[in-house]
């Protein structure tokens, strides 16, 4: 049935846009920068062919950096297995995520991770940020919060996960029963994600 021209129509009311999804601002470097020293070479983690891609790679700049642990949180999201990711026959770089536990050891660990990408000499590899996860119940000592200051500004972004002591004993890694930071994490992560490379420079 055809609607009578000579008749008011009713008012078509469009739904407002959706406004895009909030991405994590940086607070450090978002790219390799001109000058910077690449690290000995003896510090320096390889690169890893890999056959697929993954939409986001886990990097533990360290052993028991906690890859494998988070790799459980969202399928797809692999382990690089401490070396940067170079994905075969891909033109796309990498997005990855250094790890490290809050140690001088660990956060040092990251900081010549840090320096390696700055240096630009990983350019198959886009890195999205730090996640430093807690090494011991409790707050983290001033030494420790101030070293993680320097190392993140390394970096386009730092999150913190914190202790978690289900997973110290063995038990299942479900982002549903994860804590609140770990949960933020993820979200972070698939907004920039889903924005693409942009999300490394905003």
């Amino acid at each position: 049935m055809t609607s009578n021209p000579w008749l008011p129509q009713p008012e078509v009311v469009e739904a407002p846009p959706q406004p895009p999804a909030s991405l994590p601002s940086s607070t450090g470097a978002t790219a390799p920068q001109p000058g910077i020293p690449v690290p000995d070479r003896v510090d320096q983690l390889p690169s890893l062919e890999h056959a697929a891609a993954a939409p986001l790679w886990w990097l533990g700049t360290h052993g028991g950096a906690g890859e494998s642990t988070l790799s459980e949180l969202v399928p797809g999201w692999r382990a690089a297995d401490r070396a940067w990711p170079l994905v075969v026959n891909s033109q796309a770089p990498a997005r990855t995520v250094l790890l490290a536990r809050s140690s001088v050891r660990g956060l040092r660990a990251a900081q010549i991770a840090a320096t390696q990408w700055a240096s630009g000499i990983v350019p198959h590899v886009t890195v999205l940020g730090l996640v430093v996860i807690a090494d011991a119940p409790g707050r983290l000592p001033r030494p420790i919060r101030d070293l993680i200051k320097v190392v993140g500004g390394g970096v386009p972004r730092v999150w913190h996960v914190p202790w978690v002591e289900s997973w110290r004993l063995g038990e299942d890694v479900l982002l549903e029963t994860a804590p609140r930071e770990v949960r933020k994490l993820v979200e972070d992560l698939r907004a920039l994600l889903q924005a693409g490379a942009e999300g490394t420079t905003n």
